[in-house]
């Protein structure tokens, strides 16, 4: 027996349909140029977006030809965002942030024919260009094409000059909702990218799950600040969102630095935001010597590396805020979870729930595997790897072929840690930098939050080295801030009464700057490297 529903393609186009009609006039796209801003409403958005689909049907994007952004966050990014997969065609955002043979390699790999490139981003871009192989155009968005020397066989365009005099309506083709509509690739840490094809259905019901009450809880009346770039993760999520449910957003373009952070939030008054724990800290750290008005912010999201709690407490405590730490990657769309404590719960509980990962909605399936690939109970104890599957997980890698990471239906994560039987997930660890000391587990991300909770201390990574006696010890690197002073033996002394005994650092380094991945998580590989080479100033205490 079938249903009496009738069927409705969930797609891009529907989305850019929404956010440009009924909420076309109420909602905006706010584009910070360092001094001020520029907007555009979503209607707007809506008829560049149509304009843009019309000039790249005219470039030759005719069915689903692979569209690259070499782009920061802003309007025109919006833009794109919207009308090539609505058009049938397949956005690829491009991390600026790889090295750039990773660059080279991911653009080939997806056989990008046209890219979008911002003008400030041109003496990066025009480097890679001779190396890329199916590129036939490049589209200059911000003024400045013609600065830009390409190779034979490659045109360049300048965006507004392709958009002008365009139809502001475009016939969106009805689509096949699990057709391609964007990918994004892997950074990559320890071999080529690998490639996430999202699907028009991934991206609906994904924003759907960022607007639920359990996820992001946008809605109409808020006024995002997406700091996460559109080209990690498709920027967590938040302009399709915004676009779905009428939430203006506000765009930093490449001001990701704490002065402007905090100017643009006291001028443009956004109500949540969105980043990773290090930009975080910084804006804490400039807002305490440099005061503005930060009053508007009701929530922040936190994810891709664990928030301390300190950091957590001080936002709350001092300005109000209520930072909401979440849990994903590129291969869960990327929201995987969002820490909301339980209704009713009060005192410390709160911030028990609030230092997990969060509750898994019911689109996101977890189980947790032991040795021998023992499926583990959640019962708050026992840990496991994490495996997740959904209609927004992803079931393998574009055209490369990778059975580790794909588990019988299920994605392997990587992350090591338990849940609790009411659905929270607490991670401890990512596997490979999980510590064997004396054939027990120390996990190095509950010793960096600890660490981090003293007020000397900017940020700690943790490392597992070898140990004559132990196999393995932790190896705490340390970023001071800014005029403070602390030396080992007092950081240690601060964790005696939250850690184990066994489990205290006897190596300590302190460093000037946490090394760091694209897209800001801390970069333990560089620092086993830097150790390995006698790069460390190391202190052993007895």
């Amino acid at each position: 027996m079938f249903s009496t529903m009738q069927d409705g393609s969930l797609t891009i186009a529907r989305i850019l349909e929404q956010g440009s009609g009924p909420h076309g006039a109420s909602a905006q796209v706010i584009t910070w140029t360092g001094e001020g801003s520029r907007r555009r409403t979503y209607a707007d958005v809506g008829r560049r977006a149509a304009q843009l689909a019309h000039a790249l049907r005219g470039l030759g994007v005719t069915g689903d030809q692979r569209v690259g952004t070499f782009m920061w966050n802003n309007a025109e990014h919006l833009e794109v965002y919207l009308a090539v997969p609505a058009m049938g065609a397949v956005l690829h955002t491009l991390n600026i942030r790889l090295f750039p043979e990773q660059l080279v390699y991911v653009a080939n790999h997806a056989e990008d024919e046209v890219v979008v490139v911002d003008t400030t981003l041109l003496p990066l871009f025009g480097k890679l260009l001779p190396e890329l192989k199916t590129v036939r155009h490049v589209v200059v968005a911000g003024g400045g094409a013609a600065g830009l020397e390409a190779p034979q066989g490659v045109q360049v365009h300048d965006y507004e000059e392709l958009l002008s005099g365009q139809p502001v309506e475009f016939d969106w083709p009805e689509l096949d909702e699990r057709s391609a509509a964007a990918m994004c690739y892997t950074s990559g840490t320890t071999a080529n990218p690998k490639g996430v094809v999202y699907s028009h259905r991934s991206i609906y019901l994904h924003s759907m799950q960022v607007c639920m009450t359990d996820g992001m809880a946008l809605s109409q009346a808020d006024r995002a600040l997406a700091i996460v770039p559109m080209f990690h993760a498709m920027s967590w999520g938040l302009p399709y969102a915004a676009f779905m449910v009428g939430a203006s957003i506000v765009m930093p373009d490449r001001f990701l630095q704490p002065e402007p952070l905090a100017k643009m939030t006291a001028v443009e008054r956004p109500t949540m935001a969105a980043a990773v724990p290090t930009i975080w800290q910084g804006v804490l750290q400039y807002l305490s010597a440099n005061p503005h008005d930060v009053s508007s912010l009701s929530e922040v999201v936190v994810g891709g590396a664990a928030c301390p709690l300190s950091l957590m407490k001080t936002f709350e405590e001092e300005y109000g805020i209520t930072v909401l730490h979440a849990w994903g990657m590129t291969e869960t769309s990327p929201l995987g979870s969002v820490s909301r404590a339980p209704a009713g719960t009060t005192g410390e509980e709160v911030w028990r729930y609030r230092a997990s990962q969060g509750r898994l909605p019911a689109g996101v399936q977890a189980r947790l595997i032991g040795d021998d690939d023992q499926v583990l109970p959640w019962d708050g104890e026992s840990v496991g790897e994490l495996e997740v599957r959904g209609p927004w997980i992803a079931a393998s890698y574009y055209g490369d072929d990778d059975p580790e990471k794909f588990h019988d239906g299920w994605l392997r994560t990587g992350d090591v840690g338990h849940i609790s039987p009411d659905g929270f997930l607490q991670l401890t660890d990512r596997a490979k930098d999980v510590i064997k000391s004396g054939g027990e587990w120390i996990s190095s991300v509950d010793l960096e939050n600890k660490v981090m909770g003293h007020p000397a201390v900017a940020e700690a990574m943790v490392i597992g080295v070898p140990d004559e006696k132990w196999s393995e010890r932790p190896l705490v690197a340390v970023v001071l801030r800014d005029g403070q002073q602390v030396d080992a033996a007092e950081l240690r002394d601060f964790l005696a009464d939250s850690v184990a005994k066994w489990q205290l650092p006897e190596y300590w380094t302190f460093i000037d700057e946490a090394p760091k991945t694209s897209v800001g998580k801390f970069d333990k590989k560089r620092l086993r490297k830097q150790h390995a080479d006698g790069g460390l100033d190391v202190t052993r205490l007895d």
